[in-house]
């Protein structure tokens, strides 16, 4: 990690929904990959065909933002789903947004899932195995966006999927390496200072610092930065100007698959 000279920027992009709006355009000139729901957590599909589109204008990596069947939700609950129609849901999403990625003169570049569903493959082997199989039928050439030490990353790898491990730049960790639960006040990083000095560290040494000050050594090969949170896009744009000063190059994971 500390040879490293280029490092991807990812975002959720495509979640408005009707008359509740976020600021895609914006963070689609920040980030190297964009993270596109396909309808079943947010997005509806003009707001999704608009995303693809401006990802398509800036060169942007267009990938599937699969997530639960749950727009109340926002797709941050867990579902115990019948692994064959989770499978099924998961087919479904990236037919839909093939087809408009299509649509807009660029393609499906990769996949990752959402919230609920990201979580739970971390060490739910049944519905990880859905997830996976159902990517592999669909296209065994898309890179599946996961995180470090999970069950999902490790089952990708061995179907002979591309598992490309990622960090979260305003995020919490717990000592183990998984997400601090966004039930708990401290989850998400809100101070941009500390968020840059985080992902310098990482691109610099390949380290994460957990909460309670653990150090965590990971082989993320891309940042995710939220779009859904107060001030996110500028926190993006703090992160890419203080990587690229430091001297690492902003570029999608996708464009080496």
């Amino acid at each position: 990690m500390t040879d490293q000279r280029s490092i991807d920027l990812n975002s959720d992009v495509g979640e408005s929904f009707g008359n509740w709006r976020l600021p895609d355009e914006d963070m689609l000139g920040v980030v190297s990959s964009a993270n596109i729901a396909c309808g079943f957590h947010a997005g509806d599909p003009k707001t999704i065909l608009s995303s693809v589109r401006t990802a398509a204008a800036n060169g942007v990596a267009v990938g599937a933002h699969i997530g639960y069947r749950d727009l109340v939700g926002f797709g941050r609950r867990f579902i115990d789903y019948d692994p064959a129609e989770l499978a099924a849901d998961v087919l479904y999403q990236l037919g839909a947004l093939d087809g408009l990625a299509r649509t807009a003169g660029t393609r499906l570049s990769y996949v990752k899932p959402h919230g609920g569903l990201y979580n739970t493959i971390v060490t739910h082997e049944v519905q990880a195995r859905a997830v996976i199989d159902a990517i592999a039928e669909f296209d065994e050439t898309l890179p599946v966006l996961l995180l470090p030490g999970g069950y999902a990353l490790d089952y990708a790898r061995e179907q002979g999927l591309r598992g490309v491990a990622e960090a979260f730049a305003d995020r919490n960790y717990n000592p183990d390496g998984t997400l601090v639960s966004r039930r708990e006040p401290d989850a998400v990083l809100h101070e941009t200072s500390q968020v840059v000095e985080n992902m310098l560290r990482l691109a610099e040494e390949g380290v994460l610092i957990a909460r309670d000050g653990t150090r965590i050594e990971t082989e993320a090969e891309s940042i995710c930065t939220h779009g859904d949170t107060a001030g996110a896009v500028q926190m993006a744009r703090s992160v890419r100007e203080a990587l690229e000063r430091a001297g690492v190059g902003i570029r999608s994971f996708a464009a080496a698959a």
